[in-house]
């Protein structure tokens, strides 16, 4: 694979960084630890400008070719966060933190990105501007959305920004990415059902909230099934169903229903959101209950830019030789704000034969980093090419 010399000889100290902070996981925005690191090593490395507390914890270097007749700027991306998961790997830099673990590998995606920055820095062979961005709360907190709503895009004069993330069971090292809609919208429901609570033994002098909900349950599978049109993709998912009463002897008087819709389109969100609302509430009362619905919209669907993406494509064809089409993600992103604040691409690498993200198993492989570090900084040097 014909990464750059130097990340090989960087590969063992960007995987110690790596290893300190799988085992020093924080979740969403309390990256105090990780985002003090990262600012002290960008610091070491001698970036132009360094910047914190952008979206709360996220941190911003910048770092400046050896000349700017360009003028272009150009953000790399990378998160930070952990998830709430109790670790099962068993390696000996496991967390220290019960209930945290880096389980979708942004451990990883922050080490790259700190190696490419070490070697940018060092070289400058490039004529404009780097943006190196350290994001939080990828996991379901926005972090990205608070860092561009901080003004981060129009603060450094960003014109393009890209980002990367591992793929397990694709070899270590090689890349997939497509053009347009790729990674879901990703939105939440909350529903509350509610009937008239009795003993288990007279169900006719109640309103049954457990069949209640269980009818709505099965119902808004139809939204995939019956109400979309099936060449778009949507899934609807109940994650959790809670009765008021734990007893085995009481209907319950509520049922609380709680899950996630994810969507690449617009029209489909909008569906989706139209549908279960007026499931649950004809279902609800045909039953003789109420229903009380609370769609809240979260990521939006992330769109990689059409040049951008081909861009992408060549420099990951130049690091690995290959650079297949990736599928469509079904799972969200929220990169995807910064994507609709400039155009840009994002790219996923292969992490090899592991556990899947999001497992208590899952582990980054630190062969990858060569790859994913010779990436970024080839974005740089191909899109600003040395004067």
């Amino acid at each position: 694979m014909p990464v750059k010399n130097r990340f090989a000889e960087l590969q063992d100290e960007i995987t110690a960084w790596r290893r300190d902070f799988h085992e020093h996981p924080e979740i969403l925005f309390e990256t105090y630890r990780t985002s003090e690191i990262v600012a002290d090593k960008l610091k070491e490395f001698g970036c132009d400008e360094i910047a914190t507390e952008i979206g709360r914890t996220g941190v911003v270097g910048v770092i400046k070719g050896k000349s700017n007749t360009s003028g272009k700027v150009i953000g790399l991306r990378a998160d930070m966060d952990a998830l709430p998961i109790h670790e099962e790997t068993g390696v000996p830099y496991a967390s220290k933190t019960p209930g945290a673990m880096h389980a979708c590998g942004h451990d990883g995606h922050t080490a790259m990105l700190l190696g490419a920055a070490k070697y940018l820095a060092e070289t400058r062979n490039f004529d404009g501007t780097v943006v190196v961005i350290f994001q939080p709360a990828e996991e379901g907190g926005g972090g990205g959305k608070e860092m561009c709503d901080d003004g981060m895009m129009d603060r450094w004069g960003i014109d393009e920004v890209y980002g990367m993330h591992n793929w397990p069971g694709k070899p270590v090292g090689s890349f997939a990415i497509r053009e347009g809609a790729f990674f879901a919208a990703t939105d939440q429901f909350d529903i509350e059902l509610e009937g008239k609570g009795g003993h288990a033994a007279k169900p006719q002098e109640t309103v049954d909230t457990t069949v209640m909900a269980s009818q709505l349950v099965l119902a808004m599978q139809t939204i995939a099934a019956r109400n979309a049109d099936p060449v778009d993709q949507i899934v609807v998912s109940v994650t959790s169903f809670e009765t008021s009463s734990k007893a085995f002897n009481v209907i319950p008087q509520k049922v609380h229903l709680k899950g996630t819709v994810r969507t690449q389109s617009t029209a489909m969100r909008d569906l989706a959101e139209e549908r279960i609302k007026a499931l649950a509430s004809g279902i609800a009362t045909s039953f003789g209950g109420t229903a009380e619905v609370y769609y809240h919209r979260g990521y939006p669907v992330m769109v990689n830019h059409a040049e951008q993406t081909e861009f992408a494509r060549e420099v990951a064809r130049a690091v690995s030789g290959d650079c297949e089409e990736a599928p469509i993600v079904m799972g969200g992103e929220d990169f995807a704000f910064m994507l609709e604040e400039r155009p840009g691409a994002y790219i996923l690498v292969g992490n090899g034969d592991t556990a899947m993200v999001h497992h208590p198993e899952y582990n980054f492989n630190d062969e990858t980093i060569p790859a994913g570090c010779s990436w970024y900084a080839e974005i740089v040097e191909r899109r600003m090419p040395a004067a």
